[in-house]
Order: C-alpha cells, then structure tokens, then sequence
C-alpha cells in the first residue's frame, strides 16, 4: 500500500516530543494511529542519534505473550538505556491487561517519553484523565483529508479527484481496491468492527440490534437537527419498544468511537448554547455509501460532512449556529478566531443563494461570513460574505 506523510500531525508529535506528557494517539478505526507512530519512530531514527526506541505493537504475534502488565513492566524496564534518551511506543495497548498501570508507572519513573495508541473505546478522551495519573496530549487522527487525498492520488486532475473523494472518502486502507464494491465493502467492514468489536465490547451493549437500528438512523440523518428524545419517538411509532435514556446512551457510545461526532447549537445573538437538538456528522463520510449504497447521493449532504471534519481536523470547535430561527450551519471557534460558515452544493438558482445567504446577512458582527460551494470560477465577494470554492478552501495551506 502507497503511504504518504501526514505533515500535520507528525509536526504535533514533534512539537510535544519529550515534554513529560503521555502522548495518546486516537482517532477512529484504521485512520492510520498505527502507521503514524511508525513514521514517528523512523523520524526518531533518522534525527535523535542516542535514542532508545522502545516499541510493542500488540498487533503482531512476537508480543503476544505480554498478557498482562508486570510482563510488560519488565519487558521495557529491561531494555531501558540509562546512557540514552528513552522513547516507549506501544500499539493497541488495551490489549494487555490493566495496561493504565503500566502507562503510569513508566510516568512516575521519569525515564520515559511515552506514546501509546490503542482501540477507541478504551482510551476516550472522557476517560484518560481518570485513567492516568499524569498529564496525557491527545493527538487525534483523522481520515485522509481532501488535501492528502489528491498527494495520494498526484496523477489526477483536482476537479476528478474532488468527484472521487466525494465517493470514496478519506479510509485510505480502501485505495487499494479498483472495485466500488470492494471499495465500500472494506468501509463497511471498519465501521461493523468498530460496532461489534469496539463499541460492544466495551460497553456491553445488551440491545445490538437497536444500537445497529440507532446507527442507520444516524447514517440516513447526517445534517439534519436531532435529538435523544425524537429519535425515541420515531422508534416507538415503528413498535420498537426502547426508553430515551438507552437511545442518549447509544448514540454517547457511537460518538466515543468516533463514529460519529455531535455539534451542538449555538445562538449567535443571545451568544449561548443551547440545550435542545444537535447535529451528527461522520468521521469519514464514505461510511454513509458503504452502508446504505449510493442509490441516494447527495451531494450537499456529504459536502456538509465534509466541511464539518475540515473544520475539526483544523482545530477549530464546531457548532450549529441560531440566528432569529434561521439556521447557519456552522460557527467555528478556535482562540479569538470566529467564522460562520453555510454550505451549499450549488447555488447557481437564485432562490437557493438567497436562502443560503440570508442567515449571514443577518449577523451584525465583523466576523468573517462565507458560503463553500461547488463552482467552477474563483472565489469572490458579495456584501461582505466571501463566496468561497469548495475545492480552493479545502487545499488551502
């Protein structure tokens, strides 16, 4: 399988190498946790002439016998250097029992730069303060984006790689495939593993069937405002006989896996959040075809997911923005930072570009105000809001 570098998050291991932070890489399913330690450590490599590299991947048969954690307690003291700088790498740690132990022996040591990945649903970003005692830096890895999508795939012209994507999505491990259908069916795999094995295990789901029922609902909603409480509803008018406090817990569960992610309201003029229905997104938005079939595109709907794992892969904090009951769909925030951000397909009807417009024109505020749409001229102003290309806003450096 062709690899290429992912600058960004190498550039975050190297910004934090050896502060006394347990390193913790996550992300979902097969997004590439594993093959980014790996490049991590040929960096290492090549520029620390006196480094350590201690590295247990749990993936592989040599270290199978390391069950639990005072054998693999001695199996890194033993090969710790005391003439040398010591870097621990371990690969799908929640494979060894009572792993946090070790993790946090090793910390209090001090004699160790740590760096750990492991199944989603054993190191949540909810849990790692509870399970270590020290100080943890979560780097989370995402599916390809749109911008290491074409280095991937160099020889394609942008406007074809951009149909492809829209298609084929950022699971890199599915490339590989020249067939749609094996394509989607590698997809569907990851996600059903991710389900069964993840999820499942972790949370000792008692009703698989509603929680794969659940999952389907989200992947036929994906942009559309929902809620614990509605989904309830429409399951109880199909017979199903479930409470709203199971569903609340399920969709939790999907979004922990990082299945799916949740952003929340945000009235805009008010400057509050609010409590009532959110918006779900997927972490690839492939998985939607892969699972339902492409029987329905929809283009607008997957260029919105898209945006919106842009919008967290660049590090902002995303929510659905509320204006005078008018729905901006998405109010980013990092820092002092602020941009209020619609989505369209198209908005080549007039009707449409006034409706997408509107909400923005509303905002009184001098933060930055764009509409990302697919068209083929550059990008250009209109009162004020940018209109913006998709495929220009998703390379930009």
């Amino acid at each position: 399988m062709k690899l290429i570098e992912r600058v960004s998050y190498l550039n975050k291991l190297k910004d934090v190498m050896e502060t006394p932070d347990i390193k913790v890489i996550t992300g979902i399913r097969r997004s590439g946790k594993s093959k980014l330690m790996e490049a991590f450590i040929d960096y290492l490599k090549d520029n620390i002439k006196n480094a350590n590299i201690i590295h247990i991947n749990f993936n592989l048969a040599e270290f199978a016998d390391i069950t639990e954690c005072h054998l693999l307690n001695e199996y890194i003291s033993n090969r710790y250097d005391n003439k040398k700088r010591n870097f621990v790498f371990i690969d799908e740690v929640q494979m060894c029992k009572d792993f946090e132990k070790v993790i946090n022996w090793l910390h209090a040591s001090e004699k160790y730069d740590i760096y750990i990945t492991g199944s989603n649903a054993f190191l949540l970003s909810s849990d790692l303060a509870t399970l270590f005692t020290g100080r943890t830096f979560e780097i989370e890895v995402y599916p390809f984006s749109f911008k290491e999508f074409i280095t991937y795939y160099d020889s394609l012209d942008i406007n074809e790689a951009f149909k492809r994507y829209l298609l084929q999505g950022g699971l890199s491990g599915s490339y590989v495939y020249k067939k749609d259908k094996d394509k989607y069916d590698y997809i569907s795999e990851v996600y059903d593993t991710l389900i069964i094995r993840d999820i499942k295990q972790k949370y000792r789901i008692k009703y698989v069937s509603l929680l794969n029922k659940l999952s389907e609902f989200l992947l036929d909603n994906i942009s559309n405002l929902s809620s614990s409480r509605k989904i309830t509803s429409v399951f109880q008018n199909d017979n199903e006989h479930v409470d709203r406090k199971t569903v609340a817990k399920y969709i939790e569960c999907l979004c922990n896996a990082f299945a799916f992610y949740k952003f929340r309201r945000y009235d805009v003029r008010g400057k509050h959040y609010l409590a009532t229905n959110e918006k779900y997104y997927l972490s690839d938005h492939a998985i939607r075809y892969a699972k339902l079939g492409t029987k329905r595109l929809d283009y607008g709907r997957m260029l919105e997911n898209i945006v919106a794992i842009e919008l967290k892969r660049r590090g902002y904090e995303v929510y659905v923005g509320v204006l005078y009951k008018k729905e901006i769909d998405f109010v980013a925030k990092k820092r002092s930072e602020q941009i209020y951000i619609q989505v369209s397909y198209n908005i080549d009807d007039k009707d449409t570009f006034k409706r997408e417009i509107a909400p923005l024109l509303s905002i009184r505020d001098a933060y930055p105000k764009m509409i990302i749409t697919v068209m083929n001229h550059d990008s250009y102003t209109y009162e004020g809001v940018q209109i913006v290309n998709a495929i220009s806003w998703l390379t930009l450096k």
